[in-house]
């Protein structure tokens, strides 16, 4: 019996160690493509997906609570009043906000 003839289930222990540390690169690669890792850190951020648009999305992470918001034409208020959009508000580089309203009454 030479050094060679080892355990025949050697191998199945190196494929396993290749195995996990595929998983995790492909685990640690979705994270950065899909831009996920504000989610793993402490601060506190706001992404707007779909800005403008009919399927517009607002994500907030304040500590460790994570909320969406999905924009909608009305806004149903505590009190039960309805409201309705009135215009978009953007904010410039340095800071300035500006409001476009709608063009309907």
């Amino acid at each position: 019996m030479t050094q060679d003839d080892g355990d025949p289930l050697s191998v199945v222990v190196n494929l396993f160690d290749v195995a996990m540390v595929f998983a995790v690169s492909l685990m640690v690669a979705m994270v950065m493509h899909l831009n996920m890792a504000d989610f793993f850190g402490s601060d506190n951020f706001t992404v707007v997906k779909n800005p403008g648009q009919d399927n517009m999305e607002i994500i907030t992470k304040e500590g460790k609570e994570i909320n969406t918001y999905k924009a909608s034409g009305e806004k149903q208020q505590a009190d039960g009043t309805m409201g309705k959009r009135l215009g978009t508000a953007y904010q410039l580089d340095d800071g300035r906000v500006i409001y476009i309203p709608d063009g309907e009454n």
